[in-house]
């Protein structure tokens, strides 16, 4: 029934002509980006290198850090609060993001590790456990892209583990760091 109902609006002109105007937004807004093919042994190296060793663990804390300096700052000037709504605003907003990247980096960065270890090559005096994760007929654990493979189901595996650890850690975390962060801004009164 869903079904028919959904094969209903998708045919309809007014349907039609809505998903053909977004498309058109769409296009136009990339049409709007420079189309730019890095050139240089430099920039070719400095590509390769953070495509290789930034890892969603290092991605995380690079987020973290460029919020910390960015986002207080705007919570502090919005002159549409009153100061002590603003003053709580910046402490939450710092909290958040304090709590945020240190769960998300070492929950990463934690996953990433144990797929290393659970992703070796079989062999002689390897145990079957610590081949759980490698892919069938892998012979060569050095490649890039078994790295990448590795990075990459640390990361599956992390946004798996971060779903319990959102309400785990990082709720409560974040209301501690608050009431810290306020009490604190209280104290220097």
């Amino acid at each position: 029934m869903i079904s028919s109902i959904r094969l209903n609006i998708t045919n309809t002109p007014i349907y039609k002509n809505m998903l053909s105007s977004a498309h058109s937004a769409q296009q136009k807004a990339l049409n709007l980006l420079p189309n730019k093919a890095f050139s240089g042994e430099k920039m070719i190296k400095a590509m390769d290198y953070l495509g290789k060793n930034f890892s969603s663990d290092k991605q995380r804390l690079a987020l973290g850090v460029t919020a910390l300096v960015t986002q207080p700052i705007i919570d502090a000037h919005n002159r549409d609060v009153d100061e002590k709504t603003r003053k709580v605003s910046v402490a939450r907003t710092i909290a958040k993001i304090i709590a945020g990247t240190f769960t998300g980096f070492f929950i990463r960065y934690g996953c990433i590790k144990a797929i290393k270890a659970f992703s070796q090559i079989p062999a002689k005096g390897i145990k079957k456990y610590k081949t759980i994760f490698t892919p069938q007929g892998v012979k060569d654990n050095t490649t890039d892209a078994f790295e990448q493979y590795r990075n990459a189901m640390g990361t599956i595996v992390a946004l798996g583990v971060m779903v319990f650890t959102n309400f785990l850690i990082d709720v409560p975390l974040t209301k501690f760091l608050t009431n810290v962060f306020v009490k604190n801004q209280e104290d220097k009164k």
